[in-house]
């Protein structure tokens, strides 16, 4: 295969990077319809639409605030900052923004519902898709891994076998969706806690997959994603507090689902 990967369409050519791009962000949101329409929403259109701005434009910030400070010695020595900041963006950087604009709007407007949970699965679906085109782009974009001797090593354009880090985050997100609807089968979970799992169990991941991928790393060894990943850890430390120390305080977040059917039906026999 020949990187970047691209699409011919009669004598013109489309990166598949941007297709699989494009395509992540349209089935997500398709997808988060899907599921707004399954079950009812808490919030109004007008909050939610809100919320979507917010989401939007703290992404869009922030994905390319962090992106351009991957390697901040090229970034302030840059001819053109406003051209280098909008020529690189993390998804890393995206999810943080988005999160700090979307809980700062919602103090404006007065909106006490949670509103990640329905974005969870969207998100995660959206994300692999765009990992494939990350994938695609082999060593032109920023998500390949360190030379590897590995026998899953792959070559991605520049001739020397590396870690294909945009497939492990590929299975990684797969596998934090099917253990998510697994889990979902036998707990019921207090509004906005599977968006905080979706988030930490993320920024863990990109903390640690980051030390096997190239790049600016500060003198103490840790890179600006990495950095940006402990702030949003630094973010949820009530949960994660929860999780490691008293795992049993979970209860009051979550509740059996064997229970509340069992309880549902008692209800019915005495009525």
């Amino acid at each position: 295969m020949t990187f970047p990967l691209t699409f011919g369409i009669g004598p013109f050519s489309i990166s598949a990077h941007l297709v699989f791009e494009v395509l992540g962000i349209t089935m997500g949101f398709r997808y988060f319809l899907y599921l707004r329409k399954q079950k009812k929403d808490p919030i109004s259109e007008s909050n939610r639409l809100w919320i979507f701005v917010g989401a939007a434009f703290g992404a869009l910030i922030f994905s390319r605030l962090v992106g351009s400070l991957e390697n901040p010695s090229v970034f302030f020595s840059s001819q053109n900052s406003l051209m280098y900041i909008y020529s690189h963006k993390t998804i890393v950087g995206a999810l943080f923004g988005g999160l700090l604009c979307v809980e700062l709007i919602k103090k404006i407007i007065g909106e006490k519902s949670s509103s990640g949970d329905l974005f969870t699965f969207p998100l995660i679906l959206g994300m692999m898709i765009g990992r494939i085109g990350c994938l695609s782009a082999g060593v032109h974009e920023q998500t390949y891994g360190i030379p590897s001797d590995l026998p899953w090593a792959l070559y991605l354009g520049d001739a020397i076998p590396r870690h294909p880090v945009a497939l492990y985050e590929i299975v990684f997100l797969g596998g934090l969706w099917a253990f998510l609807l697994g889990l979902e089968k036998k707990i019921i979970f207090k509004e906005g806690l599977r968006f905080q799992f979706f988030l930490i169990s993320y920024f863990l991941f990109r903390f640690f997959i980051d030390f096997i991928k190239p790049g600016y790393k500060f003198s103490f060894g840790l890179s600006t994603i990495q950095l940006t990943c402990l702030l949003g850890l630094v973010y949820y430390y009530k949960t994660i507090f929860k999780l490691i120390f008293q795992f049993s305080g979970l209860k009051e977040d979550a509740i059996n689902k064997d229970a509340v059917l069992k309880k549902d039906s008692e209800k019915v026999e005495t009525i």
